[in-house]
């Protein structure tokens, strides 16, 4: 696949109509796609599952990432009217359309970056 520079270098001067970054403001980061990397394994969590499996993240960073991932459209939030409150994580075929796009940057890690050490 070619890619034509000229193109490239008219449409998308200014960064934010690049749509590589519109893609990393909504997905990238550093919490987003392990969420969704954990949620393509494990297909649903609940709120303290994540908080327990997410080393450094905080409750209140975690529950953002959760909204934004929600706004998105990439996660479904599903809330049981139960005491203590019980609150399931899963991704929509949005979220899990993902997939294929994680695989391949863990594998292209794996060949140029942990492998290289």
């Amino acid at each position: 696949m070619e890619i034509d520079t000229k193109i490239i270098e008219e449409k998308y001067i200014i960064a934010e109509e690049c749509p590589i970054t519109i893609f990393m403001e909504q997905i990238g980061g550093k919490w987003k796609p392990v969420i969704v990397w954990l949620l393509l394994d494990r297909e649903v969590m609940r709120f303290n599952e994540l908080d327990k499996t997410i080393k450094g993240i905080s409750q209140k960073m975690l529950s953002q990432q959760l909204k934004d991932l929600e706004q998105l459209g990439a996660i479904t939030r599903k809330s049981y009217p139960v005491i203590p409150p019980k609150v399931e994580y899963s991704l929509t075929e949005k979220g899990k359309s993902l997939a294929p796009l994680l695989k391949s940057m863990k594998a292209w890690t794996y060949e140029h970056i942990i492998e290289k050490k």
